[in-house]
Formats: C-alpha cells, sequence, structure tokens
C-alpha cells in the first residue's frame, strides 16, 4: 500500500509541472493566434507559435550553431560560477565564524551588494579585454554574492541549542564545526549555490550581447539585429531549460546531501 502511495504521489509531482508547461503553451498558442486572425493587436512577426519557435531550434540544431552556442555560454557560467562559489563559500564561513573580520569585511561587502552587476560590465571589458576573461570575472563577481550572504547568515544563525549540546558533550572547536556548524549551515550554503547559478546565467546574457562572437547571449542578440523573433525567444527558452534542469540537479543534490533533514521533519 506505501509502495502505492508512493508512486501515486510521484506521479503527481511530475505530473503538475507537465500541466504547468501544458496550459502555458497553450495560452501561448491561443493568444498567437489570435493575434493573428481574430484580434489583431501587433505585429503577428512580433509573437511566432510555439511550432515556429521549435522549428527554429530545429534549423539551429541542424546547423550545428545551437550545440556551439550552448557549450560556449555553459563554459563561460561553469567557471564563473565554480569561482563564485569556492570565494563565496570560503569567505562566508571565515567571516561567520570569527567576529573581527566580520566587522572588517561586512561594510565593504554591504556597499557593493545592491550595487547592480550590470553597473560593472563596462568596466569588466575595459579591465579584462572582450575576451573570456572579462565574462568569467563578470559572472563570478555577480554570483559571489548570493552565495557569500547565504553561508554567512547560515553560519551565523546555527541553533545555539545545538552548539551548547555538542560543548556539552566535549566537542572541540574543529569537530564542532565539522559536525554542528557546517551541516546546520548546509541549506543556506545550498540555497545560495542555486541563487549564485541562476544569477550566473543572467549576467551571461548580458555579457554576451556585448562582447562575444557565440553564446545563447550572442544568438539572442544577432537574432534581434536580423529582426528573427522566433529565433530570439528559442535562445531565451533554451535558457530557461538550462537553468530548469540545474537547479533540479541541486535541489537533487540538496536532497542526498540533507537526509537527515527529512528523517528528522518525519
Amino acid at each position: 500500500m506505501s509502495t502505492q502511495t508512493g508512486l501515486k504521489a510521484r506521479l503527481v509531482a511530475m505530473g503538475a509541472p507537465t500541466l504547468s508547461i501544458l496550459i502555458f503553451l497553450g495560452l501561448w498558442l491561443a493568444v498567437s493566434l489570435g493575434n493573428r486572425t481574430v484580434l489583431p493587436v501587433f505585429n503577428p512577426v512580433l509573437l511566432p507559435t510555439p511550432m515556429e519557435v521549435v522549428q527554429s531550434g530545429i534549423d539551429a540544431v541542424r546547423s550545428g550553431d545551437l550545440q556551439r552556442d550552448i557549450l560556449a555560454s555553459l563554459s563561460r557560467v561553469f567557471q564563473g560560477f565554480i569561482l563564485a562559489a569556492i570565494a563565496g563559500v570560503f569567505m562566508g564561513v571565515a567571516v561567520g565564524t570569527w567576529r573581527p573580520l566580520e566587522r572588517l569585511v561586512e561594510p565593504m561587502i554591504e556597499i557593493l551588494r545592491p550595487i547592480p552587476p550590470l553597473a560593472f560590465l563596462p568596466m569588466m571589458v575595459l579591465w579584462f579585454g572582450i575576451g573570456e576573461m572579462s565574462k568569467i570575472a563578470f559572472i563570478t563577481y555577480a554570483a559571489f554574492f548570493p552565495i557569500f550572504t547565504t553561508t554567512l547568515e547560515g553560519i551565523k544563525y546555527v541553533d545555539p541549542l545545538l552548539i551548547r549540546a555538542a560543548s556539552s558533550l566535549g566537542a572541540s572547536r574543529a569537530d564542532m564545526f565539522r559536525h554542528v556548524v557546517l551541516p546546520a549551515a548546509l541549506p543556506a550554503i545550498i540555497t545560495g549555490l542555486r541563487l549564485g547559478f541562476g544569477l550566473s546565467f543572467f549576467v551571461i546574457v548580458a555579457a554576451e550581447f556585448i562582447a562575444a562572437d557565440s553564446g545563447l547571449g550572442y544568438l539572442i542578440n544577432d537574432a534581434r539585429t536580423f529582426f528573427m523573433v522566433s529565433q530570439m525567444l528559442m535562445g531565451a527558452a533554451v535558457i530557461g531549460i538550462i537553468g530548469f534542469t540545474f537547479n533540479v540537479a541541486l535541489r537533487a543534490l540538496e536532497a542526498r546531501l540533507l537526509r537527515w533533514r527529512s528523517v528528522a521533519r518525519a
């Protein structure tokens, strides 16, 4: 009985996102066709149907352009994101565990954090040129702040009862950090990684608008230049699919690393 219940729950969990996507595509198709045939509001070229966008993707795959652009963007995103993850987690842990460093670093972070990353894009191009380094540095800068902030908050606000309990059992500082503080902060750290990865895709598109000859941002900008709306939407859809896929992967990693949380809730 429990197996059947679990299977039913998984099917429901899979069916809800699928239904949501189908509803979105149905509304898109209805608006696009309605604008062409029933109530013309704007130029039909500006809102192609989902089938036209899919056909644009098929054509790009056949020519090899889409694969090249996906690989170029993913390479930049992963390099920048990994650097941001290392720097953000390391600094978040260091600042969260050492109060003098927190007093020194936090004002600088709070000044820089509200500034939109796009404000620094022209400077990144001037400092690092139009090659790969400027894009990777830009992604690293943008993704660093959510990772650092969530790591810091996770470290600082570990439940004091857990720390006192470990202390009363004779745990050393190293043991307490390894077995109490870090596991308790891990949900916040993984949340920061998910936010940072999503932001990485947001800024790579902007970076590839300015200085690139490949990538999904370049694909969208090139399509805009030649007024190929279906190709623009196809590039945006590919970014959404990739982001959704990696978010699911990070959530699966979170569930695997934090099995103890599910047990505790049960």
